[in-house]
């Protein structure tokens, strides 16, 4: 799950105040993204909405897939479109889809389900 926000600082205050959640920055490649984590790791991000991005601040959801590619066909297929487009990270694959009735959802291929090169 990932928020996106306009003020991803404001949000880390806000929820770290209301719940006790604690958000760190994990290392994305050459850089870190600030993430909610728990003892067993990260469990959602805390991004940015990008400006050219007319989306209000939102929770997604994530749901896991197999091959990413696979179900973004499986999905256009039923009706969804790509709401943003695929972003390959060191920990594993993304891309955001609105089904046909509007709603968001980003499927997630992690790194270790992703093909051999």
């Amino acid at each position: 799950m990932d928020l996106r926000t306009a003020d991803p600082e404001a949000s880390r205050r806000f929820y770290t105040a209301l719940f006790g959640w604690t958000v760190a920055d994990v290392p994305a490649g050459p850089s870190t993204v600030p993430m909610f984590v728990d003892v067993e790791g990260p469990w959602g991000g805390l991004t940015q909405l990008a400006p050219d991005d007319d989306r209000t601040p939102q929770w997604i959801p994530y749901a896991e897939v197999a091959v990413l590619d696979d179900a973004v066909k499986r999905a256009t297929e039923l009706g969804a479109t790509v709401a943003r487009p695929r972003v390959d990270l060191p920990v594993g694959s993304v891309l955001v889809i609105r089904d046909p009735e509007g709603a968001l959802v980003a499927l997630w291929e992690p790194a270790s389900a992703a093909s051999p090169s």
